[in-house]
């Protein structure tokens, strides 16, 4: 068992090989916050971890005693008002108005294995051993309101998972306004804080700065995490890098409103929270009721960024994903998106799937336009039937034929929008969110569905399903393009506007699970305008999502690098689109645009049919390649080396889990000309075993890991030198990319 309780001291010690997580019941019955990291042993107590003093202008919790006080003691889930100033963890808002509350330590669980959150996605396990749980019960008597504190630790994975529960065991309702799932004070503040930020076709990019005194945070309150910020953020310190250092990871299981702050005091003490976003938030608790908040993991790595970025992909990739194709090798697919838009039929459709199976695509995806009247952004969201003066015989008759082509079909839908033209808006009006005698604001032409009602979600359901019992659909796309605004339920009273968002988003997962549930051979796709809803919440539902709208491959480059520092490989979609970009209008080669892509679950956004000879060519190779390796790229272990925020040259690689096999892509952006000789030093590889280095189709000999590792793979092109006459070095040009793939001899 991986917890221990010492009943004498009171103290919590979670812990496996690598690290440990020490708590204590403080004199005032909250728990205490110790220690979070490396290992340490277990001992007869670890009291001398709890230090306090007197300070003038302080405030004490016991009369004529100034040795106990809450604003200089670090706390596990600490509140305002009773000598804490700083941002509390949780509020509770009283019928009297006060939010003042004492939670104190009633008992306590342990057991093996992980419980499951209803409603709402987490970590899992699959077998008991994997994990051990600690429930902590507290309660304010006054109130007759208990809180749980629930922590996992996983016993192979140097990660800690946690949420909390509210119930309301009292006789008068009492209102929640902030109800954080993870608080975690640290004894200093020399960490570099990481961020991952951007907005529509730049989403994550790394974003670094010093902890200061005060608060520092990202966030959401559009109703989804969103493009601007993403729901994980990194406290390393300043001398970590990529290979080596400590570094913990906050990621936030959730895909709604959220907040991830540090608050450093002006002693230097670090308060990092994370959880559901307080702005527009309120859960009202009436008798017998209970809140539940989502789960947050943290991430400790004493190996830098990649130590703690590996340990999130094996955990999110095996233990978060889940279903049939968790762990199935993803098919290669072909968009039709950016070939067609809102221009096509049938028979076009058809032509664009032969052409595709042609070159070894796998499966044929159908975007925007399929169904009611809907043949632009103005019209036909929410009437989920098809469009039969483009496809006379249905979802039904489309699907059968690619079949018979020999591919898998797939479907998008954009399940929570409508317009205002289309048969569900003119009949039921009050379903989309909206303030009652408020303009209401649209995006692209769409509103949002009131997902928070039941009979809403509902119809959307079964006329979803109704399809897909007809058709042979594998695959969806599941879009969201616009956010929240004018939030409001016309299904809800005045006390319960507040709960709006939060349950907006559990109808979002209801509806996945009912699907998921019936229909567990599809591979869901989740995406939201790209990648405004990348997170760890989607990943519970959909193993993979839809990276960035932007499939420019320079861009990419930084969107992928960004999005690889919690999210797995596999969970990536990444296809080669058009050239010159639609997005962009930059022209890239179409060897770059494949080597971009072949690091997560790789497509095509085009009509293979306009590619010249040689690109095609070029295509069935790229094809032959992913089929061949994919299955390794998915599971093996991800090394950034060198990162295209920093650099004009960027490169990262996979190593298999036996490491007998790699595989290095190194990309330079923009040419240079006689520049150095260069050096790019591998990681991962075992040291003794002898590779054999094959670099686009070229044999480049035999190396040692120890050589790959220490000496490093000499990367000198053509601009060492004048870069066109330059001997036998590799002629490059701008967007420039190679493969290296290694095998063990």
């Amino acid at each position: 068992m991986g917890i221990i309780f010492n009943e004498k001291s009171g103290e919590f010690h979670l812990y496996n090989e690598n690290i440990s997580y020490l708590m204590k019941i403080l004199r005032n019955g909250q728990i205490g916050q110790l220690y979070f990291g490396s290992r340490i042993p277990q001992k007869e107590h670890y009291d001398y971890l709890l230090e306090n003093a007197y300070r003038p202008m302080s405030a004490y919790v016991y009369e004529n005693e100034y040795s106990f006080s809450l604003e200089h003691l670090k706390q596990e889930y600490p509140s305002y008002g009773s000598s804490d100033f700083r941002m509390p963890a949780f509020t509770l808002k009283q019928e009297n108005g006060s939010s003042v509350t004492a939670f104190q330590y009633v008992s306590h669980k342990i057991y093996a294995g992980k419980p499951v959150l209803s409603g709402l996605p987490a970590t899992y396990t699959e077998k008991e051993d994997e994990a051990d749980t600690l429930e902590i019960l507290l309660r304010d008597e006054l109130l007759g309101t208990e809180m749980t504190l629930i922590y996992t630790i996983f016993n192979q994975e140097n990660a800690v998972a946690r949420s909390v529960r509210f119930e309301n065991r009292g006789e008068v309702s009492c209102q929640l306004d902030t109800a954080m799932s993870l608080c975690l004070d640290l004894p200093d503040a020399d960490y570099e804080w990481v961020q991952f930020s951007g907005a529509w076709a730049r989403e994550r990019y790394v974003k670094n700065r010093m902890l200061q005194q005060g608060i520092q945070s990202v966030g959401s309150t559009r109703g989804s995490s969103g493009h601007m910020h993403n729901p994980f953020v990194v406290l390393k310190r300043p001398a970590a890098d990529e290979f080596q250092g400590e570094v913990m990871g906050f990621s936030l299981v959730y895909s709604g409103n959220f907040l991830a702050q540090a608050e450093v005091d002006t002693y230097n003490v670090t308060r990092m929270m994370m959880g559901i976003h307080p702005l527009g938030f309120s859960w009202c608790l009436e008798p017998g009721e209970s809140f539940q908040t989502p789960e947050a993991v943290i991430v400790y790595s004493k190996e830098g960024m990649n130590g703690m970025s590996q340990t999130f992909h094996k955990l999110y990739r095996t233990r978060l994903a889940r279903g049939e194709w968790r762990d199935k090798e993803r098919p290669v697919l072909l968009n039709n998106w950016e070939a067609t838009y809102f221009n096509f039929d049938e028979e076009k459709l058809v032509q664009i799937a032969k052409t595709a199976k042609e070159d070894g695509v796998e499966l044929f995806v159908l975007d925007d336009g399929w169904f009611s009247t809907r043949c632009g952004e103005t019209s036909g969201l929410g009437d989920w039937w098809a469009n039969t003066d483009r496809l006379p015989n249905g979802i039904k008759g489309l699907s059968e034929r690619i079949e018979e082509l020999g591919l898998k079909f797939g479907l998008w839908f954009e399940l929570e929008m409508v317009n205002k033209d289309s048969e569900l808006y003119r009949n039921h009006p009050d379903w989309i969110i909206h303030t009652p005698g408020r303009t209401a604001s649209h995006g692209r032409k769409q509103y949002v569905l009131d997902f928070s009602r039941k009979e809403v979600v509902d119809y959307i359901f079964n006329l979803v399903a109704k399809i897909l019992r007809e058709s042979k659909v594998s695959y969806i796309k599941w879009d969201m393009n616009r956010s929240i605004t004018e939030c409001f339920s016309e299904g809800y009273g005045a006390k319960r506007q507040g709960e709006i968002f939060h349950r907006y988003i559990l109808g979002v997962y209801d509806l996945y699970e009912r699907l998921i549930a019936e229909f567990p051979h599809i591979l869901f796709e989740s995406c939201a305008s790209g990648g405004g809803r990348f997170d760890a919440g989607m990943l519970y539902y959909a193993p993979q999502a839809w990276t960035s709208d932007d499939t420019d491959a320079v861009e990419r480059v930084k969107i992928q690098y960004g999005t690889s520092y919690a999210y797995p490989l596999s969970s990536m979609g990444a296809h080669v689109s058009i050239t010159p970009n639609h997005q962009l209008c930059r022209e890239t080669p179409i060897k770059m645009r494949g080597d971009v892509a072949c690091f997560g679950a790789f497509g095509y956004e085009l009509d293979l049919a306009k590619l010249t000879a040689e690109e095609r060519r070029v295509v069935r190779k790229q094809i032959e390649f992913v089929k061949q390796y994919r299955g390794m790229i998915h599971r093996g272990s991800f090394y950034r080396l060198q990162s295209p925020f920093e650099n004009n040259i960027s490169a990262w690689m996979v190593v298999s889990e036996d490491k007998k096999q790699a595989i290095v892509v190194y990309i330079k952006i923009l040419n240079d000309v006689n520049c150095e000789f260069r050096r790019l030093h591998l990681k991962g590889l075992d040291e003794n075993f002898c590779y054999h280095a094959v670099e686009d189709d070229v044999e480049k000999g035999d190396f040692f890991g120890s050589e790959l590792m220490n000496i490093g793979m000499i990367t000198s092109d053509a601009s060492a030198g004048q870069a066109l006459e330059n001997g036998d070095l590799d002629i490059c040009t701008d967007f420039w990319s190679k493969m290296v793939i290694l095998k063990a001899e």
